[in-house]
């Protein structure tokens, strides 16, 4: 049995798609079953609540013996720390005592960063405490994801692309498929110990250069404007999120604007070969349309 986590979310709906095609038992926690496709209610067990719940949790894990692990990461949490280690805490107090032996969970890329980095900083106190459980466990440490311009669909039909990076600073990105095809794979494969798995995408590129892109994919003049971090941080104050999360996203785009992600530069690129191109051409040019 799979347990998959935050199902109605991106990466994991992606990850409960290759599952069920796979015709492999799942099950999932959800806060809202009602938010549920009604194919995908019929073919799992579904357990209602939060996985922050100690006692949802340990119904959930019972009888399961792999996980894939995703907090949800609400905006509105205290703050990163809130949201991604004290969230899981329920859940890795429960796995000693499971019978879960493999958890694959998404992380970020930044290991060894030398200041804070906001989300990543607590992504990564969140990997150590589940690899001390005595589980084997795989964190994807993914770059920024491609998918995050879904966000800005709206700047991007009037011509513009806003982001709080440099202009001409090349960064790793991956695509959500990529994360959720190799969490699957690995959902399906024997493994042991603990490890990070770098997710960096296939290339790395300049924010300018990703407009070009835009602009050849979507056929219309797409321009890119820096944001400055202080302006990010009122956009996220006005979108509801709390002061401490505002502080971590702040923190975390700072850091990747002068280098986080680029943090493991030999890292195999094998397990996500998404271009920006060929995302921008099946993903985001048909959400445009």
């Amino acid at each position: 049995m799979i347990l998959v986590t935050t199902p109605t979310g991106d990466i994991s709906a992606r990850v409960l798609e290759h599952l069920l095609n796979a015709k492999a038992s799942v099950r999932v926690v959800v806060r809202d079953a009602n938010k549920l496709s009604k194919s995908v209610a019929e073919q799992v067990e579904v357990i209602e609540g939060s996985h922050a719940d100690a006692a949802v949790i340990g119904r959930a894990l019972d009888g399961a013996d792999r996980v894939f692990w995703l907090p949800p990461g609400s905006p509105v949490a205290p703050d990163a720390h809130a949201a991604y280690v004290t969230f899981s805490r329920p859940f890795i107090e429960a796995l000693p005592g499971s019978g879960v032996s493999h958890v694959v969970g998404i992380s970020a890329l930044g290991r060894g960063w030398p200041g804070p980095a906001g989300l990543v900083t607590a992504s990564l106190a969140m990997d150590d405490l589940i690899g001390r459980t005595g589980v084997a466990y795989r964190a994807l440490c993914c770059a920024s994801l491609m998918d995050n311009l879904m966000r800005q669909l709206d700047a991007i039909r009037g011509g513009a692309l806003y982001v709080p990076a440099p202009a001409d600073r090349a960064m790793p990105l991956v695509a959500k498929a990529d994360v959720a095809a190799e969490a699957s794979r690995l959902l399906f494969s024997d493994w042991n110990g603990v490890a990070e798995v770098p997710m960096p995408g296939p290339e790395d590129l300049s924010h300018n250069e990703m407009a070009a892109i835009l602009t050849e994919v979507l056929r219309q003049p797409i321009a890119f404007h820096e944001i400055p971090v202080p302006a990010f941080a009122e956009m996220l104050r006005g979108m509801g999120a709390s002061e401490g999360m505002v502080h971590d996203y702040a923190a975390m785009m700072a850091a990747k604007a002068t280098g986080l992600d680029e943090m493991v530069p030999s890292a195999s690129r094998k397990a996500s070969p998404t271009t920006f191109r060929s995302w921008a051409e099946a993903e985001l040019r048909p959400a445009l349309a």
